[in-house]
């Protein structure tokens, strides 16, 4: 793939770069009023080791780069009844799915990328951090969903799943 850059023409009699820098700040600040963080902590996949068979790494061994905060929109799913047996007797709540919707100039100027298998944390009470792990890193999100007005990306929605505290915690 080529690194020529190619100027985005669509709809710009009505929408151009600097529209889209504009709702990309004023999306910013507002976040930056309501103070919602989630912590990062990311994997550092330069000094984990792993087995050369199967690329499998023992929870124990896992290196992690610094924690960092990032400024974001958080959805937290339903928790859901499971059953560890057929007939119903055996039951857990499985606490539901974290979708953290993140801007990619957020992600830019801290000079961060989140990655399948980075863990986030948020803080559900004053007391009580919950950890997740991502399952899907929002990388492909030029979907209409994740543009502002059609134009271009403006940010990615990462999926994680919650993790106990014997897998990971902080």
């Amino acid at each position: 793939m080529s690194n020529k850059k190619i100027p985005i023409n669509r709809m710009g009699r009505f929408f151009d770069e600097s529209d889209f820098n504009f709702e990309i700040e004023m999306g910013m600040e507002f976040l930056d009023d309501i103070n919602i963080v989630v912590v990062l902590y990311k994997v550092n996949r330069e000094f984990t080791q792993h087995d050369a068979l199967y690329g499998e790494t023992n929870k124990n061994e896992i290196n992690f780069l610094p924690p960092i905060e990032i400024k974001c929109r958080v959805k937290i799913d339903e928790p859901n009844n499971k059953n560890i047996n057929t007939n119903g007797t055996l039951k857990y709540l499985e606490p539901g799915n974290l979708t953290v919707t993140i801007y990619n100039k957020e992600l830019k100027d801290k000079e961060i990328d989140i990655d399948y298998g980075d863990y986030i944390g948020y803080m559900i009470n004053e007391d009580k951090m919950v950890y997740y792990t991502v399952i899907n890193d929002g990388k492909i999100n030029y979907n209409n969903n994740k543009t502002i007005g059609g134009y271009k990306s403006a940010f990615r929605k990462i999926i994680c799943t919650p993790v106990t505290e014997s897998e990971f915690n902080g």
